[in-house]
């Protein structure tokens, strides 16, 4: 169970700082992401080493890749387009 937490807690951090990394135009402080990013990870390894039952190790990792990439994506802002003013015909 350590290392699944501590696996799970790697894998969000390391998604959390690619993330962070890629867009960051599009996202708010980097703390903020960091912190999301192994939260959602170790939040979804409890999930999923509650559903499955131990002796599941991989897919517990899954289950924490796949909510902490879900509670990132909430994180990013849509970027700013300027519509163009639209002339009556």
């Amino acid at each position: 169970m350590i290392l699944e937490a501590l696996g799970s807690a790697l894998i969000g951090l390391a998604l959390a700082w690619a993330t962070a990394r890629r867009l960051p135009h599009r996202l708010p402080a980097r703390t903020l992401v960091l912190a999301t990013g192994v939260g959602g990870a170790l939040i979804g390894a409890f999930i999923t080493h509650m559903a499955l039952g131990s002796g599941h190790t991989p897919a517990t990792l899954v289950g924490a890749l796949a909510v902490s990439a879900a509670l990132l994506s909430l994180l990013v802002r849509p970027t700013r387009r300027l519509h163009r003013r639209q002339v009556p015909a």
